[in-house]
């Protein structure tokens, strides 16, 4: 067995996303049960939420360390440092809570951490292209075209992070090919 098929061992297959009361996941498309879905998942049984509820603890740990920041530096630094700082912190803190609570992987981890801070990236030029659209040539209210660009972006990362920076492939079968759904 690969590495990489010895990694995938014990992750949550791509359409295994709803958890039964004792955290076992119904059968998946190939008949394969995957294993134990973690706290989160078992508490709230859909990847969805589970990643909603990661981004928002993150946002508050984002914003708390941007105003940490602020008070530190002071007026020793130019404030526009402070989120830079913050975000240093906060997307370590984002990938192993996403990696753990929300995909559930192993291995990889410089591949899925540099996936990871890409698919971010790509959603913050997502959001300040949308954002600039609808307010500059929609002429659209700015507070609310923020939250609605804001929650389409949240999508798009949910995706984004299942599809690239956790995807796994399923691993061979003993005659060398690849059967069920890509997994987790």
């Amino acid at each position: 067995m690969s590495a990489d098929a010895a990694d995938d061992v014990g992750a949550p297959a791509s359409d295994a996303r709803r958890f039964d009361a004792a955290g076992v996941t119904a059968e998946t498309g190939s008949g394969a049960k995957s294993a134990d879905p973690g706290p989160l998942l078992r508490l709230v049984r859909r990847q969805e939420i589970a990643f909603a509820i990661v981004g928002m603890v993150n946002t508050g740990l984002g914003m708390a360390l941007t105003v940490l920041w602020l008070a530190v530096l002071g007026d020793r630094a130019p404030a526009a440092l402070a989120p830079a700082l913050a975000y240093s912190i906060s997307v370590f803190v984002a990938f192993v809570l996403h990696r753990t609570l929300v995909f559930r992987v192993r291995g990889r981890t410089v591949r899925d951490f540099v996936a990871f801070v890409a698919v971010n990236s790509g959603g913050l030029v997502l959001n300040m292209v949308l954002l600039q659209l609808g307010v500059s040539v929609l002429h659209l209210p700015s507070i609310p075209s923020a939250i609605a660009v804001m929650a389409l972006v949240a999508g798009a990362s949910f995706f984004g992070h299942r599809h690239i920076s956790f995807r796994r492939t399923p691993a061979p079968d003993a005659d060398g090919s690849r059967s069920g759904p890509a997994g987790r």
